[in-house]
């Protein structure tokens, strides 16, 4: 598992005239891309670039860094052991008082080059007036998972699941906890993943440094 996406999970992004600088240049190039929508629905499209659509409910103001799309590369672990992975995030919104969540992951080969699809999840996020966030999970391989957890700072959140469900056809899976923060160099999101084993224990699993790509 890689020490630095770990390490930088848990550092919020900086202050001042030099992080304010560096957002602004990174938006020269993701300011104009967003998520593409189809035409005809008598809805508001979903937006994953806070300046384009509809306004952000301010009941999400708490999770507002997340919104964005974000790739990257990361570390993971499963029963065939260690491998590294590619990982697209999108977090979006249509002005109602959720985040609409959508993660896809890929293997890399040992050139760091595209092996296998891998991971999937969909989901949504909500965060309540006491802070309180929800996370309702649903992952390809046929599991559902409900997280609560708390802001740990502006740009840093800790979810810890409270309820998993699985299909007949699913891999057995253990609790997890999850952390997520916008790391101070480069404002990227990063995250780790930690997941009970057979043995009870809770382990490692993943662990990604993704840089906004868009919004």
């Amino acid at each position: 598992m890689s020490d630095e996406a770990t390490s930088d999970a848990s550092v919020s992004a900086g202050t001042g005239q030099e992080a304010l600088d560096a957002a602004v240049e990174r938006a020269e190039t993701t300011s104009s891309r967003n998520i593409s929508n189809l035409p005809g629905l008598p809805l508001a499209d979903d937006t994953a670039n806070l300046r384009h659509g509809p306004d952000l409910h301010s009941g999400l103001l708490g999770l507002l860094p997340l919104v964005g799309i974000w790739r990257g590369e990361g570390e993971g672990h499963d029963e065939s052991g260690d491998y590294h992975f590619g990982q697209q995030i999108v977090v979006s919104h249509d002005g109602q008082n959720f985040l609409s969540w959508e993660a896809r992951s890929w293997k890399l080969d040992e050139k760091g080059e595209f092996s296998e699809p891998d991971l999937r999840e969909a989901g949504f996020w909500r965060i309540g007036e006491d802070d309180e966030i929800e996370f309702v999970v649903t992952h390809a391989s046929g599991i559902v998972e409900l997280y609560y957890g708390k802001p740990v700072s502006q740009t840093a959140w800790e979810l810890e699941a409270d309820v998993v469900i699985r299909s007949k056809s699913s891999p057995l899976a253990g609790a997890s906890k999850r952390l997520y923060g916008l790391v101070e160099q480069g404002g990227a999101l990063a995250y780790v993943e930690e997941r009970i084993d057979a043995d009870g224990e809770l382990i490692p699993r993943l662990s990604a440094k993704l840089n906004r790509y868009a919004g």
